[in-house]
């Protein structure tokens, strides 16, 4: 299980079909808002603190 790096809700990576690719690591959403969201600012999301 993957965690939803915009809401933290857990995400099954078998089953969702909303994926985004950021320098090399693959990000897991439970929603295509989620998936959105992470898309247009990848950097502040996609870079644990």
């Amino acid at each position: 299980m993957a965690k939803d790096p915009v809401c933290g809700m857990t995400v099954n990576e078998k089953d969702t079909k909303f994926t985004s690719v950021h320098e090399g690591t693959t990000f897991y959403f439970c929603s295509a808002q989620c998936k959105r969201t992470f898309d247009g600012d990848p950097h502040r999301y996609g870079h644990p603190k």
